[in-house]
This record gives C-alpha cells, sequence and structure tokens, in this order.
C-alpha cells in the first residue's frame, strides 16, 4: 500500500502492491507491468490477453448462467463469428441452442484455427 504505485487499471483499486517484476492488485486479482502501456485505445482483449477481432472464434472458458432463465452456457462453448461492440458486454454472438447474446470478453478465448 505505497502512494507511488498506480492504481490497478481494471478496477481502479489504490491497493496494488508490488510482487517481483509485477504489480498485483489484492482486490480482483489482475496482474500488469508497472512499465506496460495502460491506455485501453488498444482494442479488446480476451481472458489471456489475446488481441480480438470482429469474425474471430472463441470459446467459453467458464459456465455462464444466463440471466432470466435457468439456461447455462458451458464451459469450452465455441462461438463463431463475434462482433465487438462498445459497452458493458463488449462481444456480440449468436450461440447455437441459446440465441443472440452478449459477452464480456474477460470470460471467453480466442481460437486459433
Amino acid at each position: 500500500m505505497n502512494d507511488t504505485l498506480p492504481p490497478c487499471p481494471e478496477c481502479q483499486s489504490a491497493y496494488s502492491y508490488a510482487m517481483g517484476a509485477l504489480l498485483v492488485c489484492p482486490e480482483c486479482g489482475h496482474e500488469w507491468a508497472p512499465d506496460a502501456p495502460s491506455d485501453d485505445t488498444d482494442g479488446v482483449r480476451d481472458a489471456v490477453g489475446n488481441l480480438l477481432a470482429d469474425g474471430d472464434t472463441v470459446t467459453v472458458i467458464k459456465d455462464l448462467e444466463l440471466k432470466g432463465s435457468s439456461g447455462v452456457i458451458k464451459v469450452g462453448t465455441k462461438v463463431r463469428g463475434i462482433r465487438l461492440v462498445d459497452g458493458d458486454h463488449d462481444i456480440d454472438c449468436k450461440i447455437p441452442g441459446v440465441g443472440q447474446i452478449g459477452l464480456k470478453s474477460q470470460f471467453v478465448k480466442k481460437v486459433t484455427d
């Protein structure tokens, strides 16, 4: 809890601390290099840091419960032809058996064909 360390770029928590060569946020668990660029203009990234683009194929990395129903999108579900949008959910896509849905990029991983 040093005043000279920058806040977390993910959740803006002021409680970041140094662990080796990385800075760590105890609130959200985000790790980043102190000299890494912190601007969000470089695009949408998946859960492991891969840059996403329109038309990419991704897989879901954890079970996601659907609000308003008892349905679940299972881990490993492959989603083809995503579309990036601005807002809370940064991916619009169509999932077979579910329909049109918005996903957060933190819950998907890019598939390299």
